[in-house]
């Protein structure tokens, strides 16, 4: 970079508080358990970390019925009570490693349908956290657009929570779509605040930045919405797993490199791009 470039990192970026959270329920089952350990399903969606956890002996399984003298870690999406059920049943000993604030839409959805709402979940249809919710009222929709709402028989009150990852303009879409065809749309809105904070933050930098650089996994919702927030005010943004996808040319001509990474995305990979850009700019 010829004029080597102000490397700025969002104000609010990368792991949140669920996930140091699981996390740290991880290394220390690695650490303490005595029998195998594993997660149900990747613990978050970032395979970086999980690969850094299978060399700490912390395997992915698919099946709940691990059985007796193993570790069990229910990943942070969460899973349906079925699940949790199937894994307590075969003797293994269950760490519930459920984000806190995916339990809290757990109980919302099971309120909405006690209290005789149609519930709509406004989220990614097949995504982990919302089949996890699901579990929790198996009669909700699952909505992800305002497009999917054309062929929906609308309740007279209609209940609606969110996935915790969903950028927040999403949701508004839906909820006006809504207002016009049921009499009561209750709303309660479950995006975590660390999503909101990191989408926020990362528009901010990205209409200032010339580039934009965001790392955290591709099948990672938060951070895939946030590349999308930051390309749509700049159109140099790039998404990336690992710094070795970083291409030099991204970089010609840049003033301000701004990065950002999703709630999944540990501090330790924040630091590790950033270092790998101002290694880019001195070679230039």
């Amino acid at each position: 970079m010829a004029d080597r470039p102000t490397i700025e990192v969002a104000r609010e970026a990368g792991a949140c508080y669920g996930v140091e959270r699981a996390l740290t329920m991880a290394h220390d089952a690695a650490r303490d358990a005595e029998g195998p350990v594993h997660t149900l399903g990747p613990l978050i969606h970032n395979p970086v970390v999980v690969s850094e956890l299978e060399s700490e002996g912390v395997t992915v399984v698919e099946d709940p019925a691990v059985g007796m003298g193993s570790t069990l870690l229910l990943r942070t999406h969460g899973v349906t009570p079925a699940v949790e059920a199937a894994a307590r049943k075969s003797g293994a000993a269950v760490l519930d490693a459920t984000c806190p604030f995916v339990k809290k839409v757990h109980r919302a959805v099971e309120r909405l349908s006690k209290d005789g709402y149609q519930v709509i979940i406004v989220g990614e249809a097949g995504h982990p956290e919302v089949e996890g919710t699901l579990g929790h009222a198996p009669e909700a929709l699952v909505i992800g657009n305002t497009a999917e709402l054309a062929d929906v028989d609308v309740a007279r009150r209609v209940g609606v929570v969110v996935q915790t990852t969903m950028a927040k303009a999403v949701l508004d879409e839906v909820v006006v779509a809504l207002m016009g065809r049921a009499e009561e749309v209750r709303v309660l809105n479950t995006i975590c605040l660390a999503t909101n904070e990191r989408q926020h933050a990362a528009a901010e930098l990205a209409a200032r930045a010339d580039v934009m650089v965001v790392i955290g996994g591709k099948s990672s919702a938060n951070t895939t919405h946030l590349a999308q927030i930051c390309a749509d005010v700049c159109s140099s943004t790039h998404h990336i797993e690992r710094v070795d996808e970083l291409d030099e040319a991204w970089f010609a001509g840049a003033q301000l490199v701004g990065v950002t990474a999703g709630a999944s995305t540990p501090r330790s990979q924040i630091d590790e791009l950033v270092e790998a850009l101002e290694a880019m700019a001195e070679s230039r």
